[in-house]
């Protein structure tokens, strides 16, 4: 069974919709999903106050939302199964603290995308924003554990502090990529910004595009004709790797194209 959401109106306030989960609809019938609590700015409504609610009992997925939707915020928050797909784009902090399930996006999410995420899937079939997979202010770590696939861009300080997922980048990404990063996969197939790696502990960045800088506490250690992303992708190379960042003593890595990076070679002669 599948609920459907439509939205009743073109939204202009930013919408607090945690309570669209999975688990929030299980085993509730359709006027019981109508009166889920959701703020619109600072007035508390309801679910059926912005959405029109449907029920087909032949779809799969668990919940389709409908439309635009980038001003509705924490959609599959902490989301443990299920299924979600948005039919346009979504708001930020979607799939926030998400440990299993999969949530699909067939347009652009804003910022905090599967932020502090421990399991799960999401993909995003336009542009993801700045800090996706990234903690919130103060918080010590961002994404655990799961899979995240931009199929567009994405924007700065994508993937800080992570300590453990995948997270892969069919396009661009901005400044400070997988800031203080401990653990974890970072693929990006197109362009970075400066600063990538800075303060890293450890887990790999991979770029097949240009890279905006190296930082100078990173040192060249090899070169290798390939990278394994994860077990179902190899990226095809060769690449520079360069260790750091030594200001912590650790041994993170990033794997940079050679043939997208011909301004690296002036670090071959210290292999």
């Amino acid at each position: 069974m599948t609920i459907i959401l439509t939205p009743l109106k073109e939204f202009k306030l930013p919408i607090i919709a945690e309570c669209i989960t999975p688990a929030e609809f299980e085993g509730k019938k359709l006027e019981e999903i109508a009166v889920l609590p959701i703020y619109e700015g600072n007035m508390e409504k309801t679910l059926s106050d912005i959405y029109k609610i449907e029920q087909d009992e032949s779809a799969t997925p668990t919940i389709v939302i409908n439309g635009d939707n980038s001003k509705v915020r924490r959609i599959g928050k902490k989301m443990k199964a299920g299924e979600i797909i948005i039919n346009g784009n979504a708001g930020m902090h979607l799939g926030m603290e998400m440990k299993g399930g999969k949530i699909t996006v067939k347009g652009d999410a804003l910022g905090w995308t599967g932020a502090e995420m421990k399991g799960g899937t999401i993909e995003i079939f336009g542009n993801g924003g700045d800090y996706l997979a990234s903690p919130f202010r103060a918080a010590e770590a961002g994404m655990k554990g799961g899979l995240i696939i931009v199929h567009g861009d994405v924007g700065h300080d994508v993937a800080a502090g992570i300590k453990g997922g995948i997270v892969k980048v069919m396009g661009n990404a901005g400044n400070f990529l997988g800031f203080h990063m401990a653990e974890g996969t970072i693929f990006v197939a197109k362009n970075i910004g400066s600063r990538a790696g800075a303060y890293m502990t450890g887990g790999k960045i991979i770029v097949g595009g240009t890279v905006g800088s190296i930082l100078p506490t990173f040192s060249i250690d090899s070169i290798k004709p390939k990278v394994k992303v994860d077990d179902t992708q190899q990226a095809a190379g060769p690449f520079y790797v360069f260790m750091g960042d030594l200001t912590e003593k650790t041994r993170g890595k990033i794997f940079a194209n050679k043939a997208s990076n011909p301004q690296l070679s002036i670090y071959e002669k210290y292999l």
